[in-house]
């Protein structure tokens, strides 16, 4: 008689945090990491950047509880760094973690990061057009926005509109590769569990509004004029993030302190809203408003084989 075999493929398993900034990504990540023995790798592409730390947010070293953090703090700001890098970074330190037999979490708001890491997705490795870039670079940013949306609409809703850099840089792949981001190759690496932190509209635009706050008072403008003083241009302050290009404007004496703050929440909270735009292309994930949905979330992905998880509707 003859036996029939069930061929199982074994995945490593991980778990993603993700959400809009100021949603409170990082204090969850640590809570589950300490909660479920793991570490976390952020993807986040300005907390990569060497002496980024209140602008970006950036966890504080008394907030990590003891857990460690990688993938912070090690590029230097004047060079760009990107996604199929930060791919091949992240999987060399989730791999590291599971040898430790630890559990990794990718935790982070950037969403290319976290498709090309926990998502296999394969972000061309497309050399620098310099001719190109010289071209795009003497056009304003609104005319930018519309050549990427003719050559890649969903990615034009999703990029920094006003940050001339990625829109270069996204129209370069997609006239290099002749179609857009999203449909590149995916390639499932990992057994996932993708966890998103969902806050109510007013309750987030409060939370952004309390940590641009937080960020001044703990020295934003320092930070700036340090990164100005290291002789990094205006032009790179804005495409590492409107923080350091409005706050710039506020050292030159271009802008009132109150005019500052103003355009920090609404800039903010302008991405936050790119961020949610991003997320809910993607169907795979949980959604959830409090730390106990997720640790009940984590506990039944741990204790079941290795599969695919239906999310809750």
């Amino acid at each position: 008689m003859q036996e029939n075999h069930r061929i199982e493929t074994w995945l490593p398993k991980l778990i993603i945090i993700l959400g809009p900034t100021a949603s409170g990504k990082s204090a969850l990540g640590v809570a589950l990491a300490k909660k479920f023995n793991g570490e976390v790798v952020s993807a986040d592409s300005r907390q990569i950047y060497r002496g980024l730390d209140v602008g970006t947010g950036k966890i504080a070293k008394r907030e990590m509880r003891g857990i460690l953090h990688h993938l912070l703090s090690f590029q230097n700001p004047k060079r760009g760094f990107s996604a199929g890098q930060f791919k091949k970074l992240a999987e060399r330190k989730i791999n590291d973690i599971q040898k430790r037999a630890n559990l990794p979490f990718l935790v982070g708001g950037t969403g290319f990061y976290i498709d090309a890491a926990a998502r296999g997705i394969k972000y061309p490795e497309v050399a620098p057009n310099q001719k190109l870039r010289g071209a795009l670079g003497r056009k304003p940013t609104k005319e930018l926005y519309r050549i990427l949306r003719a050559f890649d609409p969903a990615r034009a809703k999703t990029v920094d509109r006003k940050n001339p850099r990625r829109l270069i840089r996204a129209i370069e792949i997609a006239k290099a590769t002749k179609k857009p981001i999203p449909k590149l190759s995916e390639e499932k690496v990992y057994d996932t569990l993708f966890i998103g932190i969902r806050r109510p509209r007013p309750e987030l635009r409060r939370r952004i509004r309390a940590a641009i706050r937080k960020r001044v008072q703990r020295g934003l403008l320092r930070e700036t004029r340090n990164l100005i003083q290291r002789e990094i241009p205006e032009k790179r302050l804005a495409e590492l993030g409107l923080d350091y290009g409005i706050a710039a404007d506020y050292l030159k004496h271009r802008i009132s302190r109150e005019a500052m703050l103003a355009k920090l929440e609404s800039a903010t909270w302008r991405y936050a809203k790119r961020q949610e735009t991003w997320f809910r292309k993607h169907r795979d994930i949980h959604w959830i408003s409090n730390e106990t949905e997720a640790k009940k979330l984590v506990k039944d992905f741990l204790s079941k084989e290795s599969s695919e998880q239906q999310p809750k509707p």
